[in-house]
């Protein structure tokens, strides 16, 4: 959960159905509880911890969707502006069914399941 908790409610305030983790009673949960609990809610996470997307991998998970932050620490503006931009550019569908990598110099998308 390194994202900031600022980033649900700037999605909440965006008229998203957001909540941070820690909030929904998941912050000691395992990763894995974590993605039961988005796919079944129909939900995407958003995270920096990268055993989400070998997890999506390993298991062949068409949902829940990920936006992945990479490379480092950002502030909580730099992440709060480069989530903005992941959503003024991909509907709702292309997010869910995909890992969705934020870098501080791209955003890239990979659809799911992801399989060799």
């Amino acid at each position: 959960m390194p994202i900031t908790p600022l980033a649900a409610q700037r999605l909440a305030a965006a008229g998203h159905d957001a909540v941070h983790a820690s909030a929904a009673g998941l912050a000691a949960a395992s990763d894995e509880e974590i993605l039961r609990a988005a796919s079944r809610e129909g939900r995407i996470v958003v995270t920096a911890d990268l055993d989400y997307p070998r997890l999506l991998a390993l298991g062949l998970a068409e949902e829940p969707g990920l936006i992945l932050f990479r490379g480092g620490s950002y502030s909580d503006d730099q992440m709060l502006s480069l989530l903005d931009r992941v959503l003024a550019r991909a509907s709702e569908l292309d997010l869910q069914h995909s890992i969705t990598v934020i870098d501080r110099s791209r955003i890239r998308r990979r659809p799911l399941p992801i399989s060799e």
